[in-house]
């Protein structure tokens, strides 16, 4: 055999290994591993679960999943209303205690000080970092409107309140030797995210800091698990729920299966072989994976902008005359 053709074999070797351990990783993490009980069994951690941004998509999943494994939850959010009315239900469908805390996780660092004192009494074994905000639609980082400011905010959403609640409550996690930690991350902390550059970086951190931290405290018997969805069918998404878009109950009930198996998870069994070809196409063909990615937020963006044009126009012609004015819409570029 010639050099070329022993390259070639090596190559097609290194290739039908990478497809076939993957597809083991899939069914092992998200079908084999907890039918083999090998998935963590989270009625044994603690009797509460404390689950941040619980009053919409995937964290009140979270909580009324948690809730149906017999955990009783405390629910973190900004609206009291909405998170008295969440609590009232999952108390009445689930029959398990309920606990609320209403902050702003876009505040500093003094809302965990209240936080810890309404949470010192509980014996909790599980902790969603969940809360989260990002971009309306997929925009320039120059063009965002008061950029410094959002960004103080997302970065105090995104990256402070998880670290600020898992501060809060690894001490003691890891003094009991058991507990569980899952922070919600995106499939945009680890794929090309142009037009998402913010938000994307601070769900890289939370990536990076749930691999780390996982190594810290595998010593203590805790558990700490990274969740990157790709599109789920929720509020702040707007996407509607279909095979590739899971509803907030359909991605939860399938990660939850995962707990335990691997540190970082896509939870949902299509999400994770979707990350799984980008990561593939990445390896092989970067530049046109990351140019695909561009034209797919830009086209985003673009129908955004046009969309806000429109309403403006609206606006200021409410007599639908069709006589133009300049409302200070962010030119498309």
């Amino acid at each position: 055999m010639s050099a070329l053709e022993v390259i070639g074999l090596l190559f097609c070797v290194y290739l039908l290994w990478s497809i076939v351990s993957a597809l083991f990783n899939l069914l092992y993490t998200c079908y084999l591993g907890n039918a083999l009980g090998r998935s963590i069994d989270v009625k044994k951690l603690g009797s509460w679960a404390v689950i941040t941004g619980a009053t919409d998509g995937i964290g009140r999943a979270y909580a009324e999943e948690f809730a149906r494994q017999g955990l009783n939850v405390v629910l973190i959010s900004r609206s009291l209303f909405k998170l008295q009315n969440v609590a009232r239900e999952i108390e009445t469908q689930f029959g398990v205690k309920t606990r609320v805390i209403d902050v702003d996780f876009t505040s500093g660092r003094e809302i965990y000080d209240r936080i810890g004192a309404q949470l010192q009494d509980l014996d909790i074994g599980v902790l969603v970092n969940n809360v989260g905000m990002s971009y309306n639609y997929p925009e320039f980082l120059c063009y965002l409107p008061d950029a410094g400011a959002f960004c103080t905010r997302l970065m105090h959403c995104n990256i402070l309140s998880v670290t600020g609640m898992t501060l809060l409550l690894l001490p003691k996690m890891a003094e009991k030797r058991k507990g569980l930690i899952l922070n919600v991350s995106s499939a945009s902390a680890v794929l090309p995210s142009p037009l998402l550059s913010m938000y994307s970086s601070t769900k890289a951190f939370v990536e990076k800091f749930s691999r780390d931290l996982s190594l810290e405290t595998q010593h203590f018997g805790v558990t700490i698990q990274c969740v990157l969805p790709s599109f789920v069918a929720t509020n702040m998404s707007k996407f509607k729920s279909s095979l590739t878009v899971p509803s907030p109950t359909q991605f939860v009930r399938g990660h939850m299966n995962t707990l335990g198996l691997e540190v970082s998870s896509p939870g949902y069994w299509v999400h994770k072989i979707q990350i799984g070809f980008y990561n593939m196409a990445l390896s092989f063909a970067r530049p046109i994976v990351e140019r695909i990615a561009w034209y797919g937020l830009f086209s985003i963006r673009t129908r955004a902008v046009r969309r806000q044009q429109r309403l403006k126009m609206t606006e200021v012609n409410p007599d639908k005359t069709g006589n133009s004015a300049n409302v200070g819409v962010q030119p498309i570029q």
